[in-house]
């Protein structure tokens, strides 16, 4: 298992993103997922929260000394400035912060940025340089914009939900925010696109990302076969339509192996490894037009065979084959395996009360300026102080706005 410990540490490689500075007035999610991303790889990321409660995310799940381990994740690189954006004052120094920023990143419901005086066009006219990122559930525009809009209404509009269940049962989550980080991932690589644009032009530009339409740019080909078919592609447990065989198989014991032999030639060495060549020597079943057709027929012969044997037995009996095969992990699974530690992705973080927290390592993985975790995620604007200061406010300034309550957290 790696060990990082917080920055400051020699022989640090260059950061990717190194100089990039960023202002992060979202929460809990998917505009966070997205400045953590960027906050991985080198940039610097100033996280606005509201004095007193801080981003929501500090509080959900399971905490530790009453502050959610999500947290440590999400905000891991970050900086940590407790602002009041309702008032005049709170306003003025974002509108200061943006003027020198190179990103900024929102994820609040449309139109309450320009509710706050902080509207793209206002900053960007401010900043021309600036590039701004909106998530929002619905998009910037469109009949549907003010609705409210979670992670989870995005899966189930972008026609995953639908999916995601076994014939004739009720749909069900993924299990994760899955809506929220497909979105922030569309976010920061509508960031670094609009880079490369500022870089040609010097011309910043806003981003908008509608959570619905993240998670529908990954439904493959559901919409053109409706279109060309009229098919309404259902849910079908385990199995993937349309491709076979490939699904989850019953193993002795309980346990399930997830195959996946609809490769031409590796369905013909599956076919022989179950004991039956009669399969893989049929021309019907030499493409996968032809397996999809029998698909239940080769599913029973599959399951048939790993019945017979405990799911270790199975998964070395494919891996000796070449047919690609796996188990399911559970997350113990996942902190006792060997090749999530060689891939460094099981990084074991002290924390600044001396205990140590396994958290999951950096992706993706770059030759010569890697992510890495150098700073712990932040109390409530534990960095206050020290970003009004670099601003250029005087120490009677901040404790003003302190007593008045426009900025919060470690004096």
């Amino acid at each position: 298992m790696n060990t990082q410990k917080p920055s400051s540490q020699a022989s640090v490689p260059p950061s990717a993103l190194a100089g990039l500075k960023v202002l992060e007035l979202g929460q809990l999610i998917a505009g966070p997922f997205a400045a953590k991303t960027l906050a991985d790889f080198g940039a610097e990321v100033i996280k606005i929260e509201p004095p007193g409660s801080g981003d929501p995310l500090r509080k959900w799940r399971i905490l530790k000394d009453d502050t959610s381990v999500w947290w440590q994740v999400q905000s891991r690189n970050k900086r940590s400035l407790a602002l009041d954006l309702r008032t005049p004052e709170g306003q003025a120094l974002v509108r200061q912060l943006a003027q020198e920023a190179d990103v900024l990143i929102e994820n609040f419901r449309p139109g309450a940025m320009e509710g706050w005086g902080l509207g793209p066009d206002d900053l960007v006219a401010a900043n021309p340089r600036l590039i701004v990122l909106r998530i929002s559930g619905y998009g910037q525009t469109g009949p549907y914009r003010n609705r409210p809009g979670f992670g989870v209404i995005g899966e189930a509009m972008g026609g995953l939900r639908h999916l995601t269940a076994e014939p004739g049962r009720v749909p069900v989550r993924v299990g994760v925010s899955i809506g929220d980080t497909l979105a922030a991932l569309h976010g920061v690589i509508g960031i670094l696109l609009a880079l490369q644009h500022r870089h040609a032009t010097g011309q910043g530009q806003v981003i908008d990302v509608a959570l619905y339409e993240a998670v529908f740019n990954c439904m493959e080909s559901l919409l053109p076969e409706y279109s060309a078919f009229g098919a309404v592609r259902g849910a079908a447990g385990s199995a993937l339509p349309g491709i076979a065989p490939t699904n989850a198989y019953l193993c002795q014991g309980g346990a399930y192996a997830l195959i996946a032999g609809n490769g031409d030639s590796i369905f013909k060495r599956l076919m022989v490894l179950i004991g039956r060549p009669d399969l893989a020597d049929d021309p019907a079943l030499a493409d996968n037009a032809g397996r999809v057709a029998r698909v239940q027929e080769l599913d029973d012969a599959i399951g048939a065979w790993t019945a017979q044997h405990q799911v270790e037995v199975v998964l070395e009996a494919l891996e000796q084959a070449s047919v690609p095969a796996g188990k399911i992990y559970s997350v113990a699974d996942i902190a006792a395996d060997p090749h999530y530690a060689a891939r460094g992705m099981l990084q074991q973080v002290q924390m600044d009360d001396g205990s140590t927290l396994v958290v999951p390592g950096v992706v993706p993985k770059l030759s010569r300026t890697p992510g890495s975790h150098r700073r712990n995620a932040p109390n409530l604007g534990q960095d206050t102080d020290r970003i009004l200061a670099e601003m250029g406010l005087s120490s009677q300034q901040i404790t003003e706005l302190r007593e008045r309550g426009i900025v919060g957290g470690q004096a």
